[in-house]
C-alpha cells in the first residue's frame, strides 16, 4: 500500500489547474487525483488517473504545473498487482 501524500506545493498547483479553463481533460483528471491524495495516505491513484497522468507527462504542450501534479499522481499509484 502506498503511504505517500501530495505536498502542499503540488496541491496548490493541482488546484490552479482545476480552476483554469485552458487546462485539458487529462491534466484535470491527474490534478484531481493529486489533490484528493493531499491529506489521505490511504488513497491510491486509480488506473484511469494513472493513464491520464501518463498522457500529461508525454505531451510536450503541457505546463510545468500540470506535469508536477501528474508526476505526483503517478508516484502515488502504488504497486501493480498480478
Amino acid at each position: 500500500m502506498n503511504k505517500k501524500v501530495t505536498s502542499k506545493d503540488i496541491a496548490s498547483k493541482a488546484s490552479a489547474n482545476l480552476k483554469s479553463s485552458s487546462t485539458g481533460k487529462a491534466s484535470k483528471t491527474a490534478s484531481a487525483s493529486a489533490l484528493a491524495q493531499a491529506s489521505s495516505p490511504k488513497k491510491q491513484t486509480s488506473a484511469a488517473a494513472a493513464t491520464a497522468a501518463s498522457k500529461v507527462l508525454r505531451d510536450g504542450r503541457t505546463s510545468a504545473s500540470s506535469k508536477s501534479a501528474a508526476a505526483s499522481t503517478l508516484a502515488q499509484r502504488g504497486k501493480k498487482r498480478c
